[in-house]
């Protein structure tokens, strides 16, 4: 009898059994132990590399890129709401009588490069990358044992796509998480579950569990993006218990990081950082670690044919989320969905190689920076302070009148000391007669610079 309900288990439970049994998954004793209750699970430290990094790239792909219309909510859009403008876009696209599940083979990834991807991502300045294990629509991009023919392995690109990535991204030190939906819109398991009001788990024994447990085990992800949490309770999707293991005795329990989407009413409340929402933006600085993820296709986080020019966030508007998210303490995860094919749009490219020029010249008062006392200057929208060590930045977003730079809240002293990134000549500063500092900028070398939008003054000596 115990052998055949080993049998009936899914194989990545199987696994994390027998790493369990074995001891190879065991934490050092001398070390803590987290219970899965959550307020020892959000006593665990956040792993410094995370708030050290500041920037990522998201990377929303599945088969939703294939009709890649409307958003990545295609499906839900077309059978769960039962939009016409979806069905008329079917219907005029389409074979008669195409299902979403048509879609999978044309999704080819036929020009996927991972290493051209993982290149690009280190041009933009990302210290990290998320990338969409699963969405939604519940096909994974890696050869899941829990999804049957539903993945890029044995349909579509039959590749594994996660693996690919995350080897190419490893390589140039870039630290890569993976995004993963706790829920899939139309299977039935789940369907089952909601009927009886989540008094069963069938959904989550068969198939959320088992790809969480395979993907940890398999890929050992940096990070893991929950999502698709807000029908259901934590205690539905065994969150607690997840984590847990996962924060105990995985193999990446020292350095793993996580987002607080595990259950309704979980968000801004419980997990590594806070998320909260999406395009999250607060104003005032947090106690807890959050990020801000957000998409240049501000209507859509998969590619859309139907993208306009406009529908793109501009350079500038990347740069100050940037700066603003980085001042109250946030990283900024910006987000591009390639094609079916694997190709990233020459807009998106553009967009991402800019904010890499931008940082190789401001890095300095982004990446492994700390909120400063005071986050914005007193008068102005358009400055916004970080800190490292003794220096404080003070990064400004519009070019001031006279080139002269005019900061209330640093208190200066007989040895302090500014520079501008990007030049290492000190710059000539005064106090003005309502005690202000202002600092004159180097004008005529402003142009030399490889971007338009958002500069950085480096203060020493100042309180």
């Amino acid at each position: 009898m115990a052998a055949e309900r080993l049998r009936l288990l899914p194989p990545p439970l199987l696994l994390l059994l027998f790493f369990s049994c074995s001891g190879a998954l065991t934490r050092n004793s001398a070390g803590p132990r987290y219970s899965p209750e959550w307020p020892s699970l959000d006593a665990r430290p956040l792993p410094g590399w995370f708030d050290a990094a500041k920037v990522g790239v998201f990377v929303h792909w599945g088969v939703f890129s294939v009709p890649a219309w409307g958003s990545e909510w295609f499906w839900w859009h077309w059978k769960g709401e039962l939009q016409p403008d979806y069905e008329n876009f079917v219907r005029r696209h389409f074979p008669p009588g195409t299902s979403y599940a048509d879609f999978a083979p044309r999704f080819s990834a036929v020009d996927f490069q991972p290493e051209e991807w993982a290149q690009l991502f280190q041009d933009a300045g990302a210290r990290y990358v998320v990338f969409t294990s699963k969405h939604h629509e519940g096909f994974t991009n890696w050869g899941s044992e829990a999804s049957w023919n539903w993945n890029s392995v044995d349909t579509g690109p039959h590749r594994d796509l996660v693996g690919e990535l995350g080897e190419a991204v490893r390589k140039r030190n870039i630290s890569f998480g993976l995004y993963h939906s706790l829920f899939e819109w139309f299977h039935p398991l789940y369907l089952l579950d909601k009927k009886n009001s989540f008094k069963s788990q069938f959904f989550v024994s068969e198939k959320t569990l088992p790809e969480l447990y395979e993907l940890v085990l398999r890929y050992k992800p940096d990070l893991i993006w929950s999502d698709g949490d807000w029908e259901a309770p934590d205690t539905y999707w065994n969150s607690t218990s997840f984590l847990a293991w996962l924060y105990n005795d995985s193999p990446v329990k020292d350095t793993v990081v996580v987002n607080d989407r595990w259950g309704a009413n979980c968000s801004c409340k419980h997990g590594g950082y806070y998320n909260c929402q999406d395009k999250f933006e607060p104003s005032s600085l947090l106690d807890h670690k959050w990020e801000m993820c957000t998409s240049l296709d501000v209507r859509s986080w998969g590619y859309r044919s139907n993208m306009q020019v406009f529908d793109v966030m501009n350079g500038n508007t990347i740069i100050q989320q940037l700066v603003h998210t980085v001042s109250y303490g946030g990283n900024y995860l910006l987000n591009v969905g390639p094609t079916k094919e694997g190709q990233i749009a020459p807009i998106f490219q553009e967009r991402l190689r800019a904010l890499g020029l931008w940082l190789k010249v401001n890095g300095e008062a982004i990446y492994e920076s700390k909120p400063w006392r005071t986050q914005k200057e007193n008068r102005s929208e358009e400055t916004w302070y970080t800190s490292k060590g003794p220096a404080v930045y003070a990064i400004f977003l519009v070019w001031p009148k006279d080139s002269v730079l005019t900061l209330s809240s640093p208190v200066v002293s007989a040895s302090t000391q500014i520079t501008m990134l990007g030049f290492s000549k000190p710059l000539k500063w005064q106090s003005s007669p309502q005690q202000e500092l202002q600092v004159l900028l180097p004008s005529e070398n402003r142009w030399l610079l490889p971007f338009e939008h958002g500069w950085a003054v480096k203060l020493l000596g100042v309180s």
